[in-house]
């Protein structure tokens, strides 16, 4: 299991999960939402990384609430394509083609707020432990992380999936479809990953559905709000 550039670089090329829309994802803006009622934390002239930031959605709107924001990407021609709808809507977007399994080319304590929008499920372990360590050294000592990961729990199309397609590790499968491994999480394995960088100040459960060639398959998410103290 490799952390799937050329997988990621189709889909977008062909795209058979991805919806197209440019609007910012709904997830991400209940996120800021409690930033600011919640954790009383302006989501304003912050210092952002949008990890696996896609076509840009969800990095393009921060910026335009004057937010100096970073882009990390995989694909080439999700890139290309966050870059021309930065540039049709006047934001300067610090876009990079780059593996968030990967080190980071920030300097550390840099960063206020993190995005990893069902990102981080296309990591191979030692890509993950990268990614963690690499989140906690670049943002600051009270800043804020969303995660929204793949859930295991209660999911029938999941539990088939790691029984007939397994992708090589711990709770991951192949999705034939889409040239794909993906990792999920139960519950107490995502605690348990997490809080030993972040403390988790939110976790839900939310279902959604999404559309594969032509068929529907339920999709379960974990909605993950961490922030780092130590």
């Amino acid at each position: 299991m490799q952390n799937q550039g050329k997988s990621w670089e189709q889909e977008y090329r062909k795209p058979q999960l991805m919806t197209g829309d440019n609007k910012p994802q709904a997830d991400v803006l209940r996120f800021l939402k409690y930033l600011k009622k919640e954790e009383k934390y302006k989501v304003e002239d912050r210092n952002i990384l949008d990890l696996g930031s896609g076509t840009g959605r969800n990095a393009n709107y921060l910026a335009s609430l004057d937010n100096t924001v970073i882009g990390i990407e995989i694909s080439e021609t999700a890139l290309k394509i966050a870059k021309v709808n930065a540039t049709k809507e006047n934001l300067n977007i610090d876009y990079r083609l780059g593996d968030i399994g990967r080190e980071y080319d920030i300097q550390n304590e840099g960063i206020d707020i993190i995005l990893d929008v069902t990102s981080s499920n296309s990591l191979n372990e030692k890509g993950r432990e990268i990614y963690l360590k690499e989140m906690h050294r670049v943002i600051k000592k009270g800043g804020y992380v969303f995660v929204r990961a793949l859930c295991k729990d209660g999911n029938t199309n999941v539990k088939n999936l790691l029984k007939d397609s397994p992708g090589g590790e711990y709770d991951t499968y192949y999705m034939k479809d889409l040239d794909l491994i993906e990792r999920v999480f139960s519950q107490k394995d995502i605690r348990d990953m997490y809080s030993k960088y972040f403390k988790i100040l939110k976790l839900e459960k939310k279902t959604g559905y999404a559309k594969v060639a032509g068929r529907i398959y339920k999709r379960d998410y974990w909605m993950m709000y961490l922030q780092k103290i130590n």
